[in-house]
């Protein structure tokens, strides 16, 4: 037997359910850069949540940096966006962590895709120093 179908695929309308469901939780770096060439930014705000030394070597233009571990109480944003939190990348659990204390300060938030190493993979343009930092998540 398929090693892909030895476990039954959900129903479609289940299917759709779940991926709909996964698309309020993560954004695509390709819809992002489609939104930086439309002029269609407004809405929402990328955010680099990796300590500062990150941020400046290399970051996504128009990224603010708000390292997780600063994250609380004290922070205060605009409820109306939606913040896109992002980091190295999908081995790093900085944009999960940052995106959950977000979340649970009562913000709108959204995880981009691969981070920081899937947005560059693609070409897309960076910002920073350029001095390599060692990832400080």
């Amino acid at each position: 037997m398929s090693n892909v179908l030895r476990h039954a695929p959900a129903a479609p309308a289940k299917a759709a359910e779940f991926f709909a469901a996964e698309l309020a939780f993560e954004a695509d770096p390709d819809d992002v850069v489609r939104d930086m060439k439309e002029g269609t930014t407004e809405g929402y705000v990328l955010v680099e949540t990796r300590a500062g030394e990150a941020f400046d070597a290399l970051r996504i233009p128009g990224a603010i940096n708000l390292p997780y571990r600063e994250i609380g109480e004290h922070t205060k944003l605009d409820p109306g966006l939606v913040y896109v939190c992002y980091c190295e990348s999908f081995q790093c659990n900085a944009a999960t962590k940052g995106a959950l204390k977000l979340a649970e300060l009562g913000y709108r938030v959204k995880r981009l895709a691969g981070g920081i190493t899937a947005w560059r993979a693609a070409g897309y343009p960076v910002e920073g120093n350029g001095v390599q930092v060692a990832c400080s998540c």
